[in-house]
């Protein structure tokens, strides 16, 4: 949520700032300003709405060598103009942009109100900058110091002042950061992708840590004001993969993607010679895993049905009790502690303020949290005991394609590790590898459904409402194919266990409610074409996706789509993907914006 960027340097300043924001329009936002300093003024510019109405107020040929700029996902105040960043101070001279939420910030306003101060946003973010102008004697990091100690929440902040030319002040608390080091400029920003155009060394911020930034380098201290020392490390990806390149959305790309994005997760990661996988960054020995009762894995969103797959795993392979929780409801509700579990926090961006928090809150009791995320350099994967990295590469849209189908193949390492610990034979490991290894063909075949998918959607588009159905292991993909068609065509969809359709949602059953039903050949396969019959009974649309040479389910469903057929466990990661493509269809059908959804953002860093 919400984008920060930040230049000191040669270059003009506009055209980096605009760069570096559209880099991180994914982020989700719904307004956009930018300061640019020069001889002692500043220049601000604001708008409501895509960074395209920003482009057009924006005298690109404005002076300037040093400049902030921001989109804004709005939390607190409407959408307007004077709500949206960079806010100023009252002498005009302060310019500041934030991510994240204040909780205190009407207590602080009213001491400043109480003092002569008059607001002209409803944010709780020109509190801050307010303060600052209050204890300003001169010293600018000074007064940002002493504004912190007041603050209670969240925050990721760049701060400017006319009277310091070429100086960006930047400050984190719970919401990234990162310093881009260039030749004679530096960046900043809130992700790396709003910097790798210009530079591929960063350091990454933490939580505590203020910067003085400017041309030739940068001072890093902590809330103690005691210097910082931290390496310098290379971004890991090309520019090339956070662009579109031959594709009309980043994701119908990333859906594309995931022929390769898959075997990223495993390669590397598969011991033949034995049978299993080796996981290093686990930071755990055999002895240790062998000695783990119970798995939880707290996630929110895509990952949380990821980890749903990945707890099914766990306990059908490995025989590992295992089960996932939505991490926003971990942190409240005191959890319980048990002895020898392993938690798994599970995020695309590892920034997840909600899945962040519940970790920190399980570590704080004494818990062993290791994370599964893509995101190299972020907070949960630094923050964490250990854990894996997905290598989905970039994932741009706001809707998640490739990190799911990448995470669930982590969990396959995971479940191969264990029950090879425990139980799992060597041929029976070897199979199993061997299985997971012919999935991105697999896909690549499922992917040839493209135009005949796209033509269901002309067909289905139209409808309010859907159900998406199935069983076992398919549970979690109808509720991630459900949440995928409301996140971008926003047409309602819901996801339900095939089973439970008798207890109650066969109510919404009539002519104008497709049944959207997952059908592999596995031990659940006769179970749902039963219920297919009490829909079709009842007058439902029945889509249907089915493995190859299914006769049934084609005779019984009003559509199909096929896929090509694999062992019950991988089922997933074919099953998925005719979902995702429908999901984007459909939303094109309508003609949504399908990369930034409404209301929505790709990294949720406030809870």
């Amino acid at each position: 949520m919400c984008g920060i960027v930040g230049y000191c340097g040669p270059r003009a300043t506009p055209e980096v700032l605009l760069q570096g924001l559209k880099r991180l329009e994914y982020r989700g936002y719904d307004s956009a300003g930018v300061c640019v300093a020069h001889h002692g003024k500043l220049q601000v510019v604001k708008r409501v709405g895509k960074l395209r109405e920003l482009t057009l107020a924006l005298d690109h040929s404005l002076p300037g060598s040093y400049g902030i700029g921001h989109t804004r996902w709005a939390t607190h105040g409407g959408i307007t103009e004077t709500n949206a960043h960079p806010h100023l101070d009252r002498t005009g001279k302060i310019a500041l942009v934030h991510n994240g939420i204040i909780e205190n910030y009407e207590t602080l306003r009213a001491r400043l109100e109480n003092k002569g101060y008059r607001f002209q946003s409803e944010t709780d973010t020109e509190v801050i900058v307010q303060l600052i102008s209050d204890f300003y004697q001169g010293d600018l990091e000074d007064a940002v110091r002493q504004t912190l100690s007041l603050l209670k929440g969240t925050y990721g902040l760049a701060i400017l002042h006319a009277d310091h030319p070429d100086i960006i002040i930047a400050a984190r608390n719970g919401s990234p950061l990162v310093i881009g080091v260039g030749e004679g400029e530096m960046f900043l920003g809130s992700d790396v992708a709003a910097m790798v155009a210009y530079t591929r060394q960063v350091i990454y911020m933490e939580d505590g840590d203020i910067a003085v930034i400017d041309r030739q380098g940068y001072r890093l201290t902590n809330s103690f004001d005691r210097k910082v020392d931290k390496k310098i490390e290379t971004i890991s990806y090309q520019l090339e993969e956070i662009e579109k390149g031959a594709y009309p959305h980043f994701m119908l790309k990333e859906i594309h993607e995931q022929v390769h994005s898959i075997p990223r997760a495993y390669q590397g990661r598969i011991d033949h010679e034995n049978a299993t996988a080796k996981l290093g960054g686990l930071n755990m020995k055999s002895q240790q895993l062998l000695h783990i009762d119970r798995v939880k894995i707290i996630a929110a969103g895509t990952s949380w049905h990821a980890g749903m797959v990945g707890a099914y795993l766990l306990e059908s392979l490995a025989r590992i009790p295992a089960q996932v929780e939505l991490s926003s409801e971990v942190r409240y509700r005191n959890p319980i502690i048990e002895k020898n579990c392993l938690y798994f926090a599970v995020s695309q961006s590892g920034e997840t303020a909600d899945t962040l928090f519940a970790m920190r809150e399980l570590q704080r009791k004494g818990a062993t949290v290791l994370g599964i995320v893509n995101a190299v350099g972020s907070t949960i994967a630094r923050e964490s005991n250990g854990g894996v990295y997905i290598h989905s590469g970039p994932e741009i849209a706001v809707a998640s394609t490739k990190a799911f189908t990448s995470q669930v193949t982590v969990f396959y390492l995971l479940a191969l590790m264990f029950a090879r610990l425990r139980h799992l034979s060597w041929p029976e490991g070897k199979k199993f590898i061997a299985e997971l290894e012919s999935v991105p063909g697999k896909l690549s075949l499922a992917l040839e459904q493209e135009a005949h998918i796209q033509a269901l959607a002309k067909k289905y588009a139209a409808y309010k409402d859907f159900l998406f159905l199935g069983r076992g292991i398919n549970f979690p993909v109808a509720l991630e194919g459900a949440l995928k068609l409301k996140e971008i065509s926003y047409i309602h969809a819901e996801g339900f266990s095939a089973a439970e359709i008798k207890h109650g949602p066969i109510a919404l059953i009539n002519p104008e409610t497709p049944s959207l039903f997952l059908v592999p050949n596995d031990s659940l396969r006769d179970k749902v074409v039963s219920n297919i019959n009490e829909v079709k009974g009842r007058g439902g649309p029945v889509i249907a996706v089915c493995e190859d040479g299914d006769t049934e389910v084609m005779r019984l469903a009003d559509d199909v789509i096929t896929v090509p057929s694999v062992s019950e466990f991988f089922t997933p990661l074919v099953m998925v993907v005719p979902l995702q493509l429908f999901s984007y269809y459909c939303a094109l059908e309508l003609g949504r914006d399908v990369d930034q959804p409404r209301n929505l953002a790709k990294s949720v860093t406030v809870e």
